[in-house]
């Protein structure tokens, strides 16, 4: 069962501020006495003032500015490692309501080639990060380990490292220079020509063979992205040393 932490950090900064806004209002005026006399009320309220101000500060840079996130899996290998710990710009794509989603402002469209984390459509609880190749409209061909958009082949060129054992190529997506893991070349198992339905982003991982994305969940449409990703702040793995050399890495 997956837990829902933003709907909880709602909740309990909702009821603490309750309790400060009755304890200011009602309490300490018509009530004062017989509230004193209650030590469970009077450790409600001392709890309540104290953890107020901190819970609607995390609720605030949660919601609006960065959120964590822990990368699960290895679909964005080589850029992104099992272990990494990210931030998530939370007002790139628009500044949303916590829990409800809705978005309130508008600020910014997904680019081709931005590293987006997002809600599965299938199951929102879930959250999938990979990169955005399809914008609204486009068609999106990938064949043999080639992504063509819109008639134009994307330039990808051999990087001569090997990364776990599969060679690691350089795409240029428009101008957004990243690193790619292709473990069988000239074998895809997912070809096929997607078209890209309006609100809607075409994403793919960097381990272009080992990732679940759109060419098996379909796009993601625009109101179930959750930010951009753009930093590395940790990486660690119980029971290994923290890989200082990645912490602060920009997310190309």
């Amino acid at each position: 069962m997956s837990i829902n932490l933003a709907l909880i950090l709602t909740l309990l900064t909702l009821v603490s501020g309750i309790v400060v806004a009755m304890d200011t209002l009602v309490w300490k005026t018509a009530e004062q006495d017989e509230r004193t006399k209650s030590t469970a009320m009077a450790t409600v309220v001392e709890y309540s003032r104290s953890f107020f101000p901190v819970l609607i500060f995390v609720l605030v840079i949660r919601s609006f500015v960065f959120e964590p996130f822990r990368i699960p899996s290895g679909s964005m290998k080589p850029t992104l490692v099992v272990g990494d710990f990210i931030f998530v710009k939370k007002f790139s794509y628009g500044l949303r309501l916590p829990v409800t989603e809705t978005k309130i402002i508008e600020t910014g469209q997904p680019e081709r080639g931005d590293v987006v984390v997002f809600r599965l459509p299938s199951e929102p609880s879930i959250n999938y990060i990979k990169r955005v190749v399809g914008l609204p409209g486009d068609e999106v061909s990938y064949e043999r380990q080639r992504l063509t958009i819109n008639g134009r082949v994307m330039d990808i060129r051999a990087d001569g490292e090997i990364f776990e054992g599969a060679p690691v190529y350089v795409e240029d997506l428009d101008g957004r220079v990243h690193q790619t893991l292709i473990h069988d070349p000239g074998h895809s198992k997912q070809d096929g020509v997607y078209i890209v339905p309006e609100g809607e982003y075409f994403v793919m991982g960097d381990n272009r063979d080992r990732s679940k994305d759109s060419r098996y969940i379909g796009p993601i449409p625009e109101k179930f992205l959750v930010g951009e990703a753009v930093r590395v702040w940790m990486h660690f793995i119980p029971w290994e040393m923290p890989d200082w050399g990645r912490i602060g890495t920009k997310i190309e």
